[in-house]
């Protein structure tokens, strides 16, 4: 998958890892938080691990849990997990002219391809660190994501995730992920239009919906 250049001789590689690594151990934390979210809203134990290992998009996870903690309908969910979900197809056009191999190899980029993963291969600019960035931050991203997972889920059902202020890690989450998107001001007018249009149809339409249409 990485070409044999060893990271500790090449500066453009070791930064790429080091860089790669420490992104995977903060965000895989985040998983702790959806295992006890998952737990809480009534999920099983098996079933937050199963959503963490086949669907493994952070933002997706965390907005149907917290459609369904809230109260909202499946279809709620599922419609504003696939919206968001979405991104992942535009990633996949851009990493597909840097990330190689056969088929099998394809399959697993695919399951990789998140904001991380693309953000630290696109940060590079030597090809073979682009590489590196993308597979390395990738798995990093999975292992302890799904570890994490399988801890939060484990203790969700034995604490109380508002006393430990967890209830607080989904919307920490999402404003962690858009706050670059503000740098830009077509970034911010889009936040604009999204919070006044959501805020504007929450009373009028069920748990998950106002948020389904903003992100339109």
């Amino acid at each position: 998958m990485i070409e044999s250049r060893a990271p500790w001789r090449d500066p453009a590689l070791r930064s790429a890892f080091n860089a790669s690594i420490t992104l995977g151990l903060a965000i895989g934390v985040f998983g702790l938080s959806f295992g006890v979210g998952a737990v809480s809203a009534g999920a099983s134990v098996a079933q937050a691990c199963a959503m963490s290992l086949f669907v493994f998009t952070g933002a997706s996870q965390l907005s149907a849990v917290s459609v369904i903690g809230a109260g909202g309908s499946t279809a709620s969910a599922l419609g504003g997990a696939l919206v968001l979900a979405a991104r992942t197809g535009v990633y996949a056009l851009t990493m597909g002219r840097r990330v190689r191999g056969r088929f099998g190899t394809r399959l697993v980029a695919a399951q990789l391809t998140i904001d991380e993963s693309t953000a630290m291969s696109l940060a590079q600019d030597d090809p073979v660190a682009q590489r590196a960035a993308f597979w390395i931050t990738g798995l990093t991203v999975y292992v302890f994501w799904n570890l994490s997972t399988l801890v939060g889920a484990l203790i969700g059902s034995s604490i109380d995730p508002v006393t430990f202020g967890l209830d607080a890690a989904f919307p920490a989450a999402y404003v962690a992920m858009v706050w670059p998107q503000l740098r830009s001001a077509r970034g911010r007018r889009a936040a604009l239009v999204g919070s006044v249009l959501c805020l504007a149809l929450v009373p009028v339409l069920p748990v998950g919906v106002p948020i389904l249409c903003a992100a339109l």
